[in-house]
């Protein structure tokens, strides 16, 4: 009987798991999770998790029932400590499992700190569901939050630890929050909106060290500064786990080489998810994406080609993040932008930045507009009027071109 090997615990993993079986596989599936949880969605964890809006079960990207009635082989808890590509065998601590075809969905580690004094209680990263559990736990006691990274990640714990009632402090190294990821105008936006809620915001400030007492961190240092904090979260950016890649002698840069078809360099493995570095034809680059539409559609795309299909993965990447009441979406990317084209009045909380590049469409950031994100998704890559997108009173659906 032909046997698929599964390696991850995310929303790539309960994704395959679903596609392989909607395309019609009913051979053995074999999946393998390092964590005690079925497959989950990570986003929710830094924003309606924490905050305890949302329960641990409602994370699940499919319940346990789906995988009984589907026959998966399940292995939670479970370290895989070696692919052998010649072998075809995964080895792992609770035993070796042969593949037909192996999928390699093991997502990305929080880059950490390596500083006097990263090793008291109390500092944290937010990567699990258990990472969260420890941290919602500390809140419960905790006076003073300091955040180190101005990133989304920073910004949504902020605003549930703000919300909650804790005083809390952001650590930003560059000149902006969010400066990696969008522009100076989404920076502004987002550092004038957490200060009004109460935030504390330090630009241009790195974390030189910790200080403790009784083991526990008590300030956090910033040169020759320190920062009052009984609580800290690191958010500084994630690296792909590509460990059990390269150690397979799969072709790894940035991430795990694959194609469109989500093949790596080895034929019967694949790759979807945060650990992929992968071509992107619609924007022209290769790309390693921190995102959940992209772990999806790469997992959808893998499944059909580990049957032996010859699905092709292309689509403009989109992101979001929730932060107090505001939703932001985020179609592509603003840096390819030549111009940019505001709609709607920040001042309302609800609007939307176009950018363009000769004239076309290549990116949007839409905060509390969720209609105009939807339109934006079908002007990507089509020329508009800089006016015409402006304007309020023009309708953006009259702007998409004819069929």
């Amino acid at each position: 009987m032909t046997q698929m090997v599964i390696i991850g615990g995310g929303q790539a993993a309960g994704q395959a798991v679903a596609s392989l079986r909607q395309e019609g596989f009913d051979g053995k599936i074999v999946l393998i999770g390092d964590e005690s949880t079925l497959p989950y969605q990570r986003p929710p964890l830094s924003k309606a998790y924490l905050s305890g809006a949302v329960p641990a079960e409602k994370l699940l990207v499919r319940p346990e029932k789906f995988y009984q009635d589907r026959d998966v082989d399940v292995h939670l808890d479970t370290t895989v400590t070696a692919v052998d590509p010649d072998q075809k065998t995964v080895t792992t601590t609770e035993g070796s499992f042969d593949f037909d075809k192996l999928l390699i969905a093991t997502g990305s580690t929080p880059r950490k700190l390596s500083i006097p004094g990263s090793d008291l209680n109390g500092i944290h990263y937010l990567r699990t569901m258990a990472d969260v559990d420890a941290i919602r736990a500390q809140m419960t006691n905790a006076k003073r939050l300091c955040i180190v990274g101005g990133g989304y990640i920073g910004l949504e714990v902020a605003s549930v630890a703000v919300s909650a009632g804790l005083s809390v402090d952001v650590l930003e190294m560059e000149a902006r929050i969010l400066q990696r990821v969008t522009t100076p105008f989404m920076s502004a936006f987002y550092h004038q909106l957490h200060e009004g809620r109460g935030v504390k915001i330090h630009t241009e400030t790195g974390c030189s060290g910790f200080r403790g007492a009784d083991q526990s961190v008590t300030h956090v240092q910033c040169g020759e500064t320190e920062i009052e904090a009984d609580l800290v979260i690191v958010g500084i950016g994630i690296m792909p786990n590509i460990q059990l890649a390269l150690d397979a002698g799969l072709a790894c840069d940035n991430g795990i080489t694959v194609d469109d078809h989500c093949q790596t360099s080895h034929p019967d493995i694949y790759a979807a998810g945060d650990c992929t570095n992968h071509p992107n034809p619609i924007l022209g680059r290769r790309l390693r994406l921190e995102s959940v539409p992209n772990a999806m559609d790469q997992a959808r795309t893998a499944a059909a080609n580990m049957l032996g299909g010859d699905k092709a993965y292309a689509a403009v990447p989109w992101f979001w993040s929730d932060q107090y009441e505001l939703k932001l979406q985020m179609l592509g990317f603003s840096a390819d932008g030549d111009a940019s084209v505001l709609r709607g009045n920040p001042e309302t909380l609800q609007f939307a930045q176009f950018y363009l590049h000769d004239g076309k469409v290549v990116a949007v950031d839409a905060v509390n507009s969720p209609k105009e994100f939807m339109v934006a998704k079908q002007l990507f890559g089509h020329s508009v009027a800089a006016d015409d997108l402006a304007n309020p009173e023009i309708d953006l659906k009259s702007l998409l071109p004819s069929a």
